[in-house]
């Protein structure tokens, strides 16, 4: 208990799956909790199974403005910021002649933009709570290993790879303590798998995509939380710039 004891957390996209198992943790630990999401009734439900140390807010993360609001609620509420977990996204597209431009905009829009406004106006946060921080951005092993069918979703996680780097290299020129990783979840039990849940069913689905992972099975979202946790740790002090890939052994392939 207490791995992030004192520190201050903004979670995005955390009315479900990754993001609530996150939110959960990073409380359990001692972090007090901002949980966002474009659906506040479930950003409430969070906050709700958190119980205290934790407030729900709205957030389309696409907006730069809602950015700014965010992080100021975020600062007069707790008093400052110390960790950042981009973890909105979506999914969506298809091969690249099948994905139209509206659906390839709006994966980059979610998926890119938004951990770059993140990025960009929760550096001065940190700077100004205690000098140290840690922004965790969420990609995927989409964005290690591309899928014919994938095109927008990788483009966009790979960039969230690359854009990571860029930050812990600015950060680390800065001398502001502040450390900056993406963390590469392969299949994991979230409502982004509903769509092929729907199709094939539960069981089957769950199967088909087991398939493919060397451990035999998908992972949960305590899985990836536990990984998020060390990344926003002092634990982790030594660590920026780098990739967190939590894939049931995919990539060893």
């Amino acid at each position: 208990m207490g791995r992030v004891s004192g520190k201050i957390a903004l979670v995005t996209g955390a009315g479900s799956g990754l993001g609530r198992a996150t939110a959960i943790m990073l409380q359990k630990e001692g972090a007090k909790v901002v949980v966002t999401d474009i659906n506040i009734e479930s950003a409430r439900e969070t906050a709700d199974l958190i119980g205290q140390d934790v407030l729900a807010l709205e957030q389309d993360v696409t907006s730069e403005d809602r950015w700014k609001e965010v992080l100021e609620e975020t600062k007069n509420h707790f008093g400052g910021l110390n960790i950042l977990v981009n973890n909105a996204g979506i999914g969506g597209g298809s091969d690249v002649e099948n994905t139209d431009f509206e659906t390839w905009k709006k994966v980059h829009s979610v998926d890119l933009d938004a951990v770059f406004l993140g990025c960009k106006y929760a550096i001065s946060y940190m700077e100004d709570t205690d000098g140290a921080g840690s922004i965790i951005n969420i990609s995927s092993i989409a964005g290690i290993i591309a899928g014919h069918n994938l095109a927008a979703y990788n483009s966009a996680k790979a960039a969230v790879r690359h854009l990571s780097k860029s930050v812990a290299l600015h950060c680390a020129r800065k001398k502001n303590g502040i450390r900056c990783n993406s963390v590469h979840p392969t299949f994991v039990r979230t409502p982004i798998l509903d769509a092929m849940f729907a199709r094939f069913g539960t069981d089957k689905g769950q199967e088909k995509l087991a398939r493919q992972v060397p451990l035999g099975h998908i992972g949960e979202p305590d899985d990836i939380a536990y990984g998020i946790l060390y990344l926003a740790s002092d634990e982790s002090r030594f660590m920026t710039g780098a990739e967190l890939v939590l894939d049931g052994g995919i990539s060893a392939m």
